[in-house]
């Protein structure tokens, strides 16, 4: 997709982790809104694309099987591309808002537990934006 680098992406995602003082593996995988349909559908019981799944690996059964690894992020780039065109900002930017919004998924934070959880979760989630974008 124009304006979309995997190498900035990546390096998104290592300054992410540096900021939450995180030593750890994490993937991240860039899809179009039709295998972001399939995953949805077949994890949570969606059948639409959305923008941004996390699948943490520090929860449930196998946890401490691999402490250093946090898990995936998965991103829909159409999705992503008609988010930032109806909030007037570059691709790159909805992708590294997504990227940090998945990321705060995998550390537990929830915005669909409760208005606390949300306002919780967004002013960390702006925080980190605001940090990334100062480098």
């Amino acid at each position: 997709m124009p304006g979309i680098r995997s190498a900035a992406v990546r390096r998104d995602a290592a300054h992410l982790l540096h900021l939450l003082g995180l030593r750890a593996e994490l993937s991240v995988s860039l899809v179009d809104d039709l295998e972001m349909r399939r995953l949805n559908a077949a994890y949570r019981h969606r059948d639409q694309p959305t923008d941004v799944l996390a699948f943490a690996m520090r929860e449930g059964d196998g946890a401490a099987l691999h402490p250093h690894v946090l898990g995936d992020v998965v991103i829909s780039l159409d999705t992503a591309a008609r988010q930032a065109a109806a909030r007037g900002v570059a691709v790159a930017a909805e992708v590294r808002l997504l990227l940090t919004h998945g990321i705060l998924h995998l550390l537990g934070y929830d915005h669909e537990r409760s208005p606390a959880d949300a306002r919780s979760m967004f002013r960390r989630q702006r925080v980190l934006l605001a940090r990334l974008a100062s480098t």
